[in-house]
């Protein structure tokens, strides 16, 4: 069964799939996850999809039945709670591989209603864009979006939020992780940059699209095709041999023009933004392998040049730009030497778009913020991927400092049915001034806070800790309010706390007695 599944090309592309037969290539490495699914779906082409329940732990299931839809689209998982900021995928990697992480959403009206939502998706604490799958679900369509990026820590978020134009529920249908080589784009700073897709493309190919297992990463290199003249190679090429290693499958065709004539190929219809991009030119000169076969020409993009007088012969060649600054529709010029007797070629090629990386929260403090996560129980579901980033999405009741290093400043819980204890290590959120977890059923003794000293507002009445008040309270410079009342506290309140006339303090309701320490 061939299927289409075409998708703007600005944050989408557009391609054809046609399934492929079971083969023993070994799949990619990393995550292929069909999101909602409660088993794992094997394609066509041998990949296997394995149910999302082992990265998230929010959200709803659905399935949509539909003819004619791939397997893994026929479920999804959706986000109706209005409270949360954001619903995240939290995935184990190694920190510092590269990854391609690729979201697809297929809407199939699974509520009931006409319009697909949109929303923002988040790659770790970096709003990667927003998506709106309306234009192409009205024409029958599947979306996807594309990016590559560096792994900060051992975990990798892909977080799905509403925003100002979200009237619906979020969802998300596969959600593909896929460690990259690294020599692949290796010439972007990954620790500032990610790379989004804007096109992936096989110029002058039929109507298939290139994928695993010709592309071992199971990148998309979807077919092109125009009013130019279109010639397939008679020699092959080593993918090894060329930068980024785009797949020998990529060559087997290529746009050309008679001997004299300039090429012109109009990549896209439709207009970038001013920005920064990553372009990368794939070409092989398509005749038989012989010593006088090669094509001299040179190559400029939207009347920039690019590079003069390339030199293309049977083994291939890849030009590539590294931070080209683009705008409107995108197109390639190649112009031929004189003396030659054939016209420019072009094979494959690449547009990738700069997305700067926000950072993320200090990793002292994430690491903290990860033991509340495990210590405590009933937390808002939004505690999970970056607790600060992107800023209009950071955890509920958590407030963070802007900046190059980004710390948590205040945490307030109050009243939300919290139970389970607070982490031992809670001193290292050294930045905090104020934190609230008064009214909920939190237990257990309150841990040392030695070397809290921003620490201004302290509120945990309302609970059930035991045991003493510890000493380190009173050793805090900044503290001037410490409400502990209606708690399970028995003991002496140390003498530093009680001599101090700059705190209110308030612990009634619990079996203290006055006195030294």
């Amino acid at each position: 069964m061939t299927m289409w599944i075409c998708i703007f090309f600005f944050f989408l592309q557009c391609l054809l799939i046609i399934p492929l037969s079971v083969n023993a290539y070994p799949d990619p490495k990393g995550y292929l996850i069909n999101c909602g699914s409660t088993t794992e779906v094997v394609e066509e082409n041998g990949l296997r999809y394995v149910p999302d329940h082992d990265y998230i732990s929010v959200g709803n299931i659905a399935t949509i039945n539909k003819p004619g839809v791939m397997p893994r689209l026929t479920s999804l998982r959706y986000f109706n709670d209005t409270f949360a900021r954001k619903f995240c995928y939290i995935l184990p990697v190694k920190q510092g591989e590269k990854f391609l992480v690729r979201a697809t959403y297929y809407y199939g009206q699974f509520d009931g209603g006409k319009e697909p939502p949109i929303f923002d998706q988040i790659i770790d604490g970096t709003l990667w864009g927003i998506v709106n799958t309306t234009e192409d679900y009205d024409k029958g369509l599947t979306s996807y979006y594309e990016i590559v990026v560096k792994a900060q820590s051992n975990s990798l978020s892909v977080c799905l939020a509403r925003n100002g134009h979200t009237v619906s529920t979020p969802f998300i249908s596969a959600l593909e992780v896929l460690v990259l080589s690294k020599a692949l784009y290796n010439a972007t700073d990954f620790d500032k940059y990610g790379l989004t897709t804007i096109a992936r493309t096989s110029f002058g190919s039929g109507r298939d699209i290139i994928s695993y297992p010709d592309d071992p990463f199971n990148r998309y290199w979807q077919p092109f095709w125009d009013k130019n003249v279109v010639e397939n190679s008679q020699t092959n090429v080593t993918p090894s041999a060329f930068w980024n290693s785009p797949p020998a499958k990529a060559f087997q065709s290529a746009l050309t023009s008679s001997r004299g004539s300039t090429l012109t190929v109009r990549w896209t219809e439709y207009e970038l933004p001013s920005s920064q991009y990553y372009v990368a030119l794939y070409f092989q000169d398509t005749r038989t392998e012989s010593p006088d076969h090669w094509r001299n020409f040179n190559v400029s993009i939207n009347n920039e040049t690019l590079y003069n007088d390339i030199n293309v012969t049977t083994r291939g060649l890849t030009v590539y730009g590294t931070e080209m600054f683009l705008q409107g529709k995108i197109e390639i010029t190649m112009t031929p030497r004189s003396d030659m007797s054939v016209g420019p070629v072009i094979s494959a090629g690449e547009i990738l778009h700069f997305l700067p990386i926000s950072g993320r929260t200090l990793l002292g403090d994430a690491i903290v913020m990860e033991e509340f996560s495990k210590s405590l129980v009933n937390l808002p579901p939004d505690w999970t991927g970056d607790p600060c980033l992107p800023k209009a999405q950071s955890w509920t009741g958590v407030t963070c400092t802007g900046g190059e290093q980004v710390r948590i400043v205040t945490l307030n819980l109050t009243g939300l049915g919290i139970s389970g204890t607070l982490p031992k290590d809670i001193a290292k959120l050294s930045a905090i001034s104020s934190m609230w977890f008064a009214d909920n059923n939190i237990s257990g003794p309150i841990p040392d806070m030695t070397s809290m000293n921003s620490l201004e507002s302290l509120h945990l009445e309302g609970n059930q800790l035991e045991g003493s008040i510890p000493q380190s309270l009173g050793q805090l410079p900044k503290l001037s309010e410490l409400f502990l009342q209606n708690n399970q506290l028995t003991g002496i309140i140390p003498n530093n706390l009680s001599t101090r006339k700059d705190i209110n303090m308030q612990v009634s309701g619990n079996r203290l007695s006055a006195g030294a320490m």
